[in-house]
């Protein structure tokens, strides 16, 4: 079973004006998207020994070069309250024991919720409170035959809508689990790793929809 103790490594947020307002949005309306063609659309561009955050060809690219580590990064400044959240993921590089996924209610560096996959097959719901991880309602990351192994593409979608969390992983609910805490906040990307370092994502195809 997947574990880990995490040393964070937050990104450093790029600082823009963006606002989202969700009143009156009926459901399946997009709220933000992004296809990463364009390297100006407001997402972090770092470029550094321990991590990397940037445009890659019409994807983008979040590399950890440090163990036990996880990097992640926001597009502007919004705040949402419901969400659904949908992203293709492949693994670009690095070892098959990592983490990868989709933020949601991201109010800081220490206080928000993801869903995370991995290239050798595991998954889970987890919250970053006060600067630790947990998986929400398990111990510990768990399986799944759903998940495309190695290089191969995933379709990720995460849905925070109230106080219930829900992952889909290739269209096929996996997860759901309940937490309160958070109400609102930003959406992002997430990459990490365990004893090995070099995990190397690439997302593609980023969407907010209104629940």
């Amino acid at each position: 079973m997947k574990h880990k103790s995490i040393r964070l490594v937050a990104l450093l947020l790029l600082a823009l004006t963006l606002a989202a307002c969700q009143g009156g949005k009926e459901s399946g309306t997009i709220l933000f998207s992004d296809d990463f063609s364009s390297n100006t659309s407001g997402w972090d561009q770092i470029e550094g020994e321990e991590y990397k955050a940037t445009y890659n060809n019409g994807a983008y690219q979040i590399t950890v070069n440090e163990t036990l580590s996880d990097a992640w990064s926001n597009p502007g400044n919004f705040n949402f309250t419901d969400v659904r959240v949908e992203v293709e993921a492949t693994k670009y590089g690095g070892s098959d024991n990592n983490d990868f996924g989709i933020i949601c209610r991201y109010q800081d560096t220490t206080h928000f919720y993801f869903a995370a996959i991995s290239s050798d097959g595991y998954y889970g719901i987890l919250k970053m409170s006060e600067g630790k991880y947990s998986v929400i309602g398990r111990e510990n990351l768990i399986p799944s035959e759903l998940i495309n192994l190695g290089t191969a593409t995933n379709h990720l979608r995460f849905d925070c809508v109230g106080s219930t969390l829900t992952l889909y992983i290739n269209g096929t609910q996996v997860d759901q689990q309940t937490d309160s805490e958070y109400t609102s906040g930003n959406v992002g990307l997430i990459a990490g790793t365990y004893d090995e370092a070099g995990t190397d994502i690439l997302y593609d195809n980023f969407y907010v929809y209104q629940p």
